[in-house]
């Protein structure tokens, strides 16, 4: 039985589309590719985890780049 605490929220929640977006392409390139429909309590934390860390990877270095354009005025 999947018990959903989640308690996570949008800050920008016109980003919301945006970040399920990423997910759903993080998880297909982790092979993941029905992650969609997959009930997420069925799959295992590492599996959960892959996908939320390679989201905050990827989120984290797009920060940096538009830091770093940001300095170069």
């Amino acid at each position: 039985m999947s018990n959903n605490n989640n308690n996570n929220k949008t800050v920008v929640p016109q980003a919301k589309q945006a970040l399920n977006q990423m997910k759903l392409e993080i998880a297909n390139e982790l092979g993941m590719a029905d992650y969609q429909q997959v009930d997420k309590g069925n799959l295992t934390a590492r599996q959960n985890g892959y996908v939320g860390g390679y989201m905050t990877k990827k989120l984290v270095e797009m920060a940096e780049q538009q830091m770093a354009g940001k300095g170069q005025v």
